[in-house]
């Protein structure tokens, strides 16, 4: 085993560039390569079994070694292994997964264009909001409002809607056109002793003066994941998307739901907008729409959006936009079977069998010394990790104690993720409850690794 791990790391440190890694790393000796998995674990080239807590990127919602996908992919691919929707051609299980995504979407979204991850839907989007603006007769109508720690890709423009500084430096981001708002997160922006809805109101009044400051007129959307993943696992505070939604209304704004990470029962409903009473007029999924097996994303939108789209088609002679990949036959055949085990095993109720305990395993962290705050909603969760609890200081970035908290769960077995001074949980929705003390017993095992070994030496 060891000689396989040496030539994997060897191979991976002359060949890959690896995403969100620091390139300045030696590779070889950082390298997790993973060769299998089943059900919530996955197994490395050394024999290491790990427990999921991620469900790889927040997408592997029925886990690692599902048979029915296998082997959906692989009767598809024996009878049309690709073809396309260019120019009026069409496939059945595009057009079976179009027809069932809209049935369980929420109300008003009447048509779907596929694509292949969720950069792609959200950066599709863009362009749709941009295009209907211009159908309607205001070229001015252009701006996109997104939030401070908000994740939607790294596309140019789903990049540029993502807000979170990394993704922006350097790369010449964001974009004209593309602004950011508030974050929504109580813990670390509500002023002392603000309550949740006082500051939801704070946020939204704060919003409305944004909009009237760059001019409603030139304001065509905001996009907002129902709870933002990549940025911390941001749950809103109460009231607040009530109040947004209300201002979107009134200055004619466009609302893109980004359910990209909360699609799909992640938050204990099919759909993040059913958790929150969000009303989108455009909704990207992805992620768990094939439960990761194979790529495919798509963006679903109103009616209103794609009467607009016809009409400039008229105009132009074709709607010219579209990837080559978009709803490729063998990836809509494993997401429409996806969907089809979703309802079969009632995963929605498995979730919520599970998800009190997952909670509760989370909440009961909010008492160690190095825990500032825990959030979560159904089967997502963080942590924030802090040197000082009374004064809420993170730890010296550069001590990297988020990286060593992931490792030292990495040796012992479990996979989770450290974003920046939080650590994000996320398994597979098939995750039972023996699974999740699995989860959270080593979880705190890692906070007593992090009292041990890091002083409370602040920023």
């Amino acid at each position: 085993m060891s000689t396989l791990r040496n030539s994997n790391a060897e191979r991976d440190a002359r060949t890959l560039v690896h995403p969100y890694s620091n390139l300045s790393y030696d590779t070889e000796s950082r390298l997790l390569t993973i060769v299998k998995g089943d059900g919530c674990y996955v197994e490395d080239d050394q024999g290491n079994r790990y427990l999921e807590g991620m469900a790889g990127l927040w997408s592997t919602s029925l886990g690692f070694s599902e048979e029915r996908l296998a082997d959906a992919a692989n009767a598809q691919i024996r009878k049309l292994p690709y073809y396309h929707l260019f120019n009026h051609r069409s496939t059945e299980p595009s057009i079976d997964l179009a027809e069932k995504l809209l049935s369980i979407a929420p109300e008003g979204l009447e048509k779907v264009l596929f694509a292949n991850s969720g950069s792609e839907a959200n950066d599709q989007a863009v362009k749709l909001v941009w295009y209907y603006n211009n159908q309607k007769g205001r070229p001015e109508k252009k701006k996109i409002i997104s939030r401070w720690r908000g994740y939607h890709g790294v596309t140019v423009a789903s990049g540029s809607l993502t807000g979170l500084p990394a993704n922006h430096a350097d790369f010449d981001l964001p974009i004209r056109n593309i602004i950011h708002a508030d974050c929504p997160s109580h813990y670390h922006h509500a002023n002392p002793g603000e309550s949740e809805e006082a500051f939801a109101q704070r946020l939204a009044e704060s919003l409305e003066a944004q909009i009237l400051a760059e001019g409603p007129e030139t304001v065509a959307a905001l996009i907002a994941e129902p709870v933002s993943g990549s940025g911390g696992v941001i749950v809103p505070p109460k009231g607040y998307y009530e109040r947004v939604q209300k201002i979107l209304r009134k200055y004619d704004i466009l609302l893109i739901a980004d359910e990209v990470i909360c699609g799909f029962g992640r938050t204990g409903k099919m759909f993040g907008c059913e958790t929150y009473g969000l009303k989108p007029d455009i909704m990207t999924v992805a992620k768990a729409l094939s439960s990761s097996y194979l790529p495919i994303s798509a963006t679903l939108i109103s009616g209103k959006i794609y009467d607009a789209l016809v009409e400039e088609s008229r105009k132009h002679g074709v709607f010219a936009h579209g990837v080559t990949y978009a709803g490729h036959p063998v990836c809509a055949a494993v997401a429409l079977e996806t969907l089809k085990i979703y309802e079969e095993r009632d995963i929605l109720g498995h979730v919520a069998q599970v998800a009190p305990h997952f909670q509760a395993r989370l909440a009961a962290l909010a008492d160690r010394p190095n825990v500032g705050h825990t959030r979560g909603v159904g089967l997502i969760g963080a942590i924030e990790l802090v040197a000082d609890k009374t004064s809420r200081a993170p730890f010296a970035p550069a001590r990297g104690v988020g990286p060593a908290f992931q490792s030292h769960l990495q040796r012992n077995g479990v996979i989770v993720r450290a974003l920046r001074d939080a650590v994000a949980f996320c398994p597979p929705l098939i995750i039972t409850k023996e699974q999740i003390d699995v989860l959270f017993d080593a979880v705190e095992d890692g906070l007593d690794f992090v009292a041990r070994e890091f002083s409370a030496e602040t920023v």
